[in-house]
């Protein structure tokens, strides 16, 4: 099964006597989604991929962005702009040539969960809101997959198995049981909202990759039946139990689990961001140099906007809710931060509080320009 390249690459594995040859067997024949390539599906791939998982899925829609790399150590300054999936397989490839990696340039969604998943002995759900993660672990139960679970906020992430089925037929708790019902609608910020420390998801995302290996090998015991929680800040960890809901635990039944749905609905918020209306550097150098009549918007930091600016007006986003009578409603108006995204999110709120229409959003942000008038912007 192995070359001779294998073998030399996989020796510290093979010579543990509690993993060995067989173990790494079972990881060449292995095959596994991830489910996002973000801030934990980042550190779990390249560990995956290293230790020789043979058949890797990837489902992403995103592309870079340069607020990513804070987090996301599997792209560089290079795939800004690019799609995570494709900047993530040749990364991958480079990593590691003796293994097959399968790219899903898509959002994971009702109608193709069942489709893609049903392939892989074992998903690892790296997404970042309640509907994908609804979603993952329903697709898992009804596929009888098993589901290895993480997340991160702030300082503070958390490890689970769902739906492993031990050696003796025994099926341990899924999702919902922990979490039988999402929380209201924005209760629980996510890391896009509220951050999260850079190092964070790499810690938290090993200890995925770390339990999905566990599954495949057969090597320790996951952590089916547990929540494992780290706190950054103080280093604390607590495991705690959890039990199944379901109304017979000893035949593997999941009673209340028949189909999918629209998860979206039943978490009352979207998997995605709407999109926004854009423009696009070139397009704003031109209403420029025409001398045409729009506002401009920046809703970067005070330190930011000292830096460099393209002498809008400065409302940072934290304040762009409570100045919006600042803003014109009789004219084009484009809002821009350093990349894009705080200003995605400023318009999405603009437009939802106070109904603006006529908000367009500068692609690419100051960084788009900085780049094309070959300026350096500090990170």
């Amino acid at each position: 099964m192995f070359s001779k390249e294998e073998l030399s690459r996989y020796n510290r594995h093979i010579i543990i006597p509690e993993f060995g040859l067989e173990a790494q067997k079972k990881l060449k024949k292995s095959k596994v989604l991830v489910v996002g390539s973000g801030g934990l599906g980042s550190p779990m791939l390249l560990y995956l991929a290293a230790a020789g998982v043979g058949n890797i899925g990837i489902v992403d829609f995103d592309v870079v962005d340069d607020s990513n790399l804070q987090r996301q150590v599997l792209f560089g300054i290079d795939q800004i702009g690019n799609s995570k999936v494709i900047a993530a397989k040749k990364r991958l490839e480079h990593i590691n040539p003796h293994i097959k990696i399968n790219i899903y340039n898509t959002q994971l969604t009702s109608q193709n969960a069942l489709e893609i998943i049903k392939d892989y002995d074992v998903v690892a759900d790296g997404t970042d809101n309640f509907p994908t993660r609804y979603l993952v672990n329903d697709a898992c139960v009804l596929l009888d997959k098993t589901n290895v679970y993480a997340s991160i906020f702030q300082f503070e992430g958390q490890v689970s198995v769902f739906n492993f089925r031990n050696k003796n037929g025994l099926l341990g708790p899924n999702y919902r049981d922990l979490y039988p019902t999402p929380p209201p609608p924005g209760l629980v910020p996510n890391c896009a909202e509220g951050g999260v420390l850079g190092v964070l998801p790499g810690i938290i995302g090993s200890l995925q990759a770390l339990e999905v290996i566990k599954v495949i090998t057969g090597v320790g015991e996951p952590l089916s039946g547990k929540l494992y929680t780290f706190d950054a800040l103080t280093f604390h960890s607590r495991t705690f139990i959890i039990t199944r809901k379901s109304n017979n635990p000893l035949n593997g039944d999941n009673p209340t689990i028949h189909k999918l749905m629209d998860y979206e609905q039943f978490c009352g918020i979207p998997a995605v961001e709407r999109k926004v209306k854009e423009v696009t550097l070139e397009e704003f150098l031109q209403m420029k140099s025409q001398e045409l009549d729009f506002q401009l918007i920046d809703v970067r930091e005070i330190h930011e906007f000292e830096e460099l600016n393209l002498n809008g007006l400065l409302i940072p986003l934290s304040e762009i809710t409570h100045k919006a009578h600042l803003i014109s409603r009789n004219k084009k108006v484009i809002i821009h931060c350093r990349s894009g995204a705080r200003s995605a999110k400023a318009i999405r709120e603009l437009e939802d509080k106070f109904q603006f229409e006529n908000l367009f959003n500068l692609k690419g942000g100051i960084l788009a320009y900085s780049q094309m008038e070959k300026i350096t912007v500090k990170a």
